[in-house]
């Protein structure tokens, strides 16, 4: 019988499967690790319906004032409140603002016609400054270490020395003002002014505390920030849009468009990331806006009804106060990219801090100069936990899938390469 050289078919078929096999799970290997977490955004519970919000550089600490009237404030640490506020009675807050050379935050109370200093290391009100009617929006001046307020009943700005808690000069505004949101551009020296009633822009200088300039808005402006990246101030209105304004020449350079029915709160710097933050309370989402393409670049949904936003440059976060849900959301820059966010809830609550035997001391009368705050002695110290959602959630699992798919075709490739040569053998006589 003449004899047959063997098949190697099945034994190269087998061989290529194998080199395949390997070549897909070395790739899966290597690329799961790179899998990482995106931070999402997470909710704090705190008492009432928070307002305003204020971060602290110099502690890192947020305090949130709500209608209560109280507080609550949060170490950026450990996102967990850390002590509980209480305001004069009758307290109605408004805008706030930290004042770094002190270590003080101011309050505008527009129930008392007032604003409450409060130390950030005893967090006790120190002082109750009487200003205008209706004070609303106040801005923080390092370099004249006073504190600027928008007195929305008369029409003007009150200046506070913070070195003795005292009005030292009072600026008056076009009539009908009616000004709310207030920022200062450390640049120029000058405190701007959003004049809801007369639908522009107010520039004061703070070196001689007059008007120097009025810039027109097409819409009625609610709050301001002011940009250090760009040179530039950022105002929203209740017409859900926004306009840019250039500090060199005190004009508007762009207007933008903010979502459909969102209803605007107040508006915040990222300044690590060079944008805009704007609260939208009927949307429960904040906008974000790129300062360099000035378009809304990504919405984030977060609590009911955001009103107030406030940038930690310390974390890099944004920190969030939903009026609707008695909670502040917690926003890590890397999450503002997204278009939602998705929020876990830790159980740092004020109530519970509220609960402890600390003794709460607060004036009988508005007018007094100094009220005792009493801080929770045990508050809630709970570490905060926020879900992590994989950028390829599915990626390991698919990776798996096919290996054990090779797997199986190289067997069953073998398996029959293997009786291939069995039966050819067999013809053959070997």
């Amino acid at each position: 019988m003449a004899y047959q050289v063997p098949s190697h078919h099945g034994s190269v078929r087998g061989k290529l499967t194998l080199i395949l096999l390997v070549f897909l799970f070395s790739a899966s290997a290597l690329v799961v690790p790179f899998a990482r977490a995106q931070p999402t955004a997470m909710t704090i519970t705190v008492r009432g319906a928070p307002q305003t919000l204020a971060y602290d550089s110099g502690k890192g600490e947020v305090f949130v004032v709500d209608l209560g009237p109280r507080g609550s404030v949060i170490s950026d640490a450990t996102d967990t409140v850390v002590a509980n506020l209480t305001l004069p009675a009758g307290s109605i807050p408004q805008g706030a603002v930290y004042d770094s050379g002190r270590g003080e935050v101011f309050v505008a109370d527009s129930g008392n016609a007032e604003v409450s200093v409060i130390s950030d290391s005893t967090n006790k009100v120190v002082a109750n400054v009487g200003v205008g009617g209706t004070p609303d929006g106040v801005a923080y001046d390092p370099v004249k270490g006073e504190v600027f307020v928008a007195n929305g009943l008369d029409d003007t700005l009150s200046v506070i020395s913070d070195s003795n808690n005292t009005v030292v000069a009072t600026v008056t505004l076009p009539s009908g003002s009616s000004p709310q949101g207030l920022a200062f551009d450390p640049a120029n020296g000058e405190v701007l002014v959003a004049d809801n009633g007369a639908e522009n822009v107010t520039v004061v200088s703070d070196s001689t505390n007059t008007v120097i300039a009025n810039v027109l808005l097409e819409g009625a402006p609610t709050g301001l920030v002011y940009d250090s990246g760009k040179g530039e101030v950022f105002a929203n209105d209740y017409g859900e849009g926004f306009s840019v304004i250039s500090d060199a020449s005190n004009a508007v350079v762009a207007n933008g468009v903010l979502p459909a029915g969102g209803s605007v709160g107040q508006i915040a710097y990222d300044s690590t990331k060079g944008d805009v933050i704007v609260a939208n309370y009927m949307s429960n989402t904040i906008s974000v806006i790129s300062d360099s393409s000035n378009r809304v670049v990504a919405n984030v949904t977060v609590g009911s009804a955001p009103y107030d936003v406030a940038y930690d440059s310390g974390k890099g976060e944004v920190f969030v106060a939903n009026s609707g849900s008695s909670t502040v959301s917690v926003v890590p820059d890397a999450a503002l990219s997204s278009t939602t966010s998705s929020t876990s809830t830790t159980s740092s609550s004020a109530s519970a801090a509220s609960s402890s035997s600390a003794s709460i001391a607060t004036s009988a009368s508005p007018s007094t100069t100094s009220t005792s705050i009493g801080t929770s002695s045990s508050p809630s110290t709970a570490p905060a936990t926020s879900t992590a959602v994989p950028e390829f959630p599915y990626q390991f699992l698919v990776a798996v899938s096919f290996t054990i798919l090779i797997t199986a075709s190289y067997l069953l490739v073998r398996r029959r390469g293997t009786a291939g040569d069995q039966s050819r053998e067999a013809a053959a006589g070997v």
